[in-house]
């Protein structure tokens, strides 16, 4: 798989997304920075698909919002666009009909699934950006060492779970509980 790369010196904005080719990558942009992504590999998306499974049963049964995975374009901010691997959408945004992405304003939680193109955007540029958007929770998945980082607003390190990852958001009852060891067991070992 090709690096996640950092192009030309201009300050490219979303609207100059639409320029580029469709040629199966994702793009996106951060602080003026272009982001390019290749497509994810096999592993990629089964722990992706692992954890949408979980996810997005838990957030509709709590009434707390609706999980998405992308290609979604999310602009957090005026001036750029993101492509979270997995995301949860507010309840107030997701029940509204005739939704388009740039209604999205605001997420519970943000997930990137490491891949070696993605990993160092990933913790750097994309973490810093979700945390200054206020997003609530900044989930890394690295499947290589079978761990997640958690990152909310304040953090200057990572939660570094390996174990059992306890998610509850605002609004929700209880907690979703997510066997890490199971999951990445599940999706890894086939």
């Amino acid at each position: 798989m090709g690096m996640a790369i950092a192009t030309e010196s201009r300050y490219w904005l979303p609207d100059d997304l639409d320029t580029l080719p469709d040629d199966g990558n994702r793009y996106e942009c951060i602080d003026g920075v272009l982001l390019v992504t290749p497509s994810p590999k096999w592993t990629h998306q089964r722990v992706l698909r692992r954890l949408l499974l979980l996810i997005a049963p838990y957030v509709e049964a709590q009434r707390v919002g609706e999980a998405m995975s992308s290609p979604a374009d999310i602009q957090l901010n005026a001036g750029d666009l993101v492509q979270p691997d997995l995301f949860v959408v507010p309840a107030d945004v997701a029940g509204r009909a005739g939704r388009e992405w740039v209604d999205v304003l605001a997420l519970l939680l943000a997930v990137e699934v490491l891949s070696p193109s993605s990993a160092r955007n990933d913790r750097t540029l994309k973490r810093r950006y979700y945390q200054r958007s206020g997003v609530g929770e900044y989930w890394v998945v690295d499947a290589t060492s079978h761990v997640v980082e958690r990152w909310r607003a304040g953090d200057e390190r990572p939660e570094v779970i390996s174990e059992t990852l306890v998610w509850h958001p605002a609004g929700a009852s209880e907690a979703l509980v997510i066997n890490l060891v199971e999951l990445f067991r599940d999706a890894l070992d086939r």
